[in-house]
């Protein structure tokens, strides 16, 4: 790993903010399944961030999730709301990749889009 740790949790907030640009634009384009994966790698690439802030290693998107919630929700430092919202993300971003005939709608995506940027907000507050 090159770089400070501080210039690889900057790298990935970045990153964050372009994936979830990216999540808007397919939306807007009606590319509901794209979105909803972008919506959830914009979460996962600033997770990631806020668990190597905390020296917290994983190696998987499972292990990201068992972290995030054994180190942040389960402490109250972020709502149960927000740790089944990220859950959700993981298991869409699952089926929309490794199954058949899923096809996320837009009456789902919409709303995630402003759910998935007000948690995006809490974590960058976390990192900050």
């Amino acid at each position: 790993m090159s770089g400070t740790k501080e210039d690889h949790i900057s790298y990935r907030i970045k990153k964050s903010k372009e994936t979830f640009d990216d999540a808007v634009f397919n939306a807007e384009a009606g590319k509901w399944n794209t979105s909803v994966n972008r919506l959830y790698y914009s979460s996962f690439t600033l997770l990631t961030a806020l668990l190597l802030k905390n020296n917290i290693a994983t190696k998987t998107h499972k292990g990201v999730q068992i972290q995030f919630h054994n180190h942040f929700v389960k402490t109250g430092l972020v709502s149960k709301d927000d740790g089944k919202l990220y859950s959700n993300l993981l298991e869409w971003r699952f089926e929309e990749d490794y199954s058949d005939f899923i096809d996320f709608e837009e009456e789902l995506v919409i709303p995630l889009i402003k759910e998935v940027e007000d948690f995006n907000k809490k974590i960058l507050e976390l990192l900050m």
